[in-house]
């Protein structure tokens, strides 16, 4: 018998998060899913009206044509994949993977140059479609949040199948705020970071581009970062996990970069002259999601956090630059994580991980669940 929790999230991605209508092509990307849930989304799908494509990865066989990759795989790729997404108008990708770290081992030269040349079909699939994307659950994933496989698979799906219509109802006045905000300063312990969003604008996250949600977003001016910021979440990037980055600014570039693997740190942000700016700031606060678990779909959202990107940014809050990267890194804020501010010209908005002014404090976790 069919979960019917795969039933009711199935019905929330063709519905409310992609809103499948009758005509639409729909491309349904499943890497290391299991074939119930994505027999539920075909069926879907189908029911909206929608004609479905199915795409079946897995991520040991990804690592390998990754191992050998080069220019001439990666062009090829990229033309079949932007020719296909093209026929396309929706996208709903869902990420399982037994191992998280499986392109731990890949060659950063290897992996930068996958993602400069694929680029373009990530933009247009951003920019041009109705999309979203998740994870799908795994005992990697339990293990990395310190659960029972049972317990976060459990957590999952109360996260995913939440009430994202309430959450998007109390968004609008922090998305207000930040479209008319200029400075910003964060402070928490070992970060001190000023940086203008004036005239970026702000997009909200309300369960129709990731699942889980609950994020609102902007973008710094490009060269107006300046300071220094101290992430205190772990962060997995190309399969390689990073803990204790730091940072430094100067006109919106990162000077200097350190972490418990450098080396490493640095390749990606010398991938190419964007990656060392910033392609989004932006403010989580999903209820359910307390702690890191090394999974950005989640971590980004987590209550009480914001973060910081390096690369490229989003062309609906966009700041000119361009990169084949774009790496979120998050500083929870929370008292049991350390603390921290959020200043919006010169207006506390947020300490501690708490939303201070009575028309943001509709998004405080209280209010949410």
């Amino acid at each position: 018998m069919t979960d019917p929790r795969y039933t009711k999230l199935a019905k929330l991605l063709v519905h409310y998060s992609t809103k499948v209508k009758k005509g639409d092509c729909a491309l349904l990307d499943l890497i290391d899913v299991p074939d119930e849930f994505g027999i539920e989304l075909v069926r879907a799908v189908r029911a909206a009206g929608g004609t479905p494509l199915v795409e079946v990865r897995h991520t040991r066989m990804s690592r390998e044509l990754l191992l050998g990759t080069d220019e001439k795989h990666a062009t090829i790729l990229r033309d079949l994949e932007l020719a296909r997404m093209k026929k396309v108008q929706v996208y709903i990708a869902l990420r399982g993977a037994s191992n998280m770290s499986e392109n731990s081992d890949v060659p950063s030269d290897r992996l930068s140059l996958f993602a400069r040349i694929t680029r373009p079909v990530l933009n247009y699939r951003v920019n041009q479609t109705r999309w979203c994307v998740l994870r799908w659950p795994t005992p990697s994933m339990a293990q990395s949040a310190g659960m029972s496989t049972e317990a976060f698979e459990n957590l999952y799906f109360d996260v995913c199948t939440m009430d994202y219509a309430k959450m998007a109802r109390a968004m609008g006045p922090l998305q207000r705020r930040m479209q008319r905000a200029d400075r910003v300063h964060l402070k928490s312990p070992g970060t001190d970071l000023a940086f203008s969003i004036k005239g970026i604008g702000a997009k909200v996250c309300k369960g129709d581009r990731n699942i889980p949600d609950g994020e609102v977003y902007s973008c710094p001016v490009k060269d107006s970062v300046n300071g220094v910021i101290a992430f205190n979440t772990p962060t997995i990037y190309s399969g390689t996990k990073f803990e204790n980055v730091r940072l430094e600014f100067k006109d919106g570039k990162v000077v200097s970069a350190t972490a418990n693997n450098t080396k490493r740190l640095n390749e990606i942000l010398d991938t190419d002259a964007g990656a060392r700016y910033v392609g989004e700031f932006s403010l989580g606060f999903n209820p359910y999601i307390q702690n890191p678990m090394c999974d950005i779909l989640f971590d980004e959202k987590i209550a009480g956090s914001f973060h910081f990107t390096p690369g490229q940014a989003y062309e609906d809050c966009d700041n000119g630059n361009r990169s084949a990267v774009h790496w979120d890194m998050v500083l929870i804020q929370r008292k049991e994580w350390g603390g921290g501010e959020i200043w919006f010209d010169g207006e506390l908005i947020r300490k501690d991980g708490i939303f201070l002014p009575k028309d943001l404090r509709p998004l405080n976790p209280e209010n949410l669940k």
